[in-house]
């Protein structure tokens, strides 16, 4: 079953995410503390541990979760191939998958050490649907899928 691996914040914007207990999702607001909060479609990103294993094999720098600044790790489901509009369930919240990727503001480090970043093409984003707490071990279950 797919679940949870870390959680992740920043205070500010630009900078890598570091792991924390737990996370409190808000509607209309994403995460409580996060610096990428606020009422628009990214408020969450989320990036399975599987793609960061695919950089672990050629990168020298040691990849802590946070690293991509993505606010959860996830393992056991493919996220680059979730739909957009999709909706998941992580423990006792939900959030709606609004997009697939990003483009790269600037070379971050992982770029500029390896050659690639996994972020702009296999994190997804997602706003929040239903409030709650997210913690590391949280089951995380796809509700539906756009046709």
């Amino acid at each position: 079953m797919a679940h949870v691996v870390s959680v992740n914040i920043s205070q500010r914007k630009g900078e890598q995410k570091h792991p924390v207990p737990e996370i409190q999702l808000k509607l209309r607001h994403g995460i409580v503390g996060d610096a990428h909060a606020g009422d628009w479609h990214r408020q969450i990103s989320l990036l399975a541990e599987e793609s960061i294993d695919t950089m672990r094999q050629n990168c020298p720098i040691p990849l802590r979760d946070g690293i991509f600044a993505e606010n959860i790790n996830t393992v056991g489901i493919d996220l680059k191939r979730l739909p957009v509009g999709t909706h998941l369930r992580i423990g006792q919240t939900q959030v709606q998958v609004t997009q697939i990727g990003k483009e790269c503001h600037s070379d971050c480090a992982i770029k500029k050490a390896v050659g690639k970043c996994v972020m702009p093409t296999e994190g997804i984003f997602a706003v929040v649907v239903r409030e709650g707490t997210v913690r590391p071990g949280d089951q995380i279950e796809i509700l539906e899928a756009p046709v």
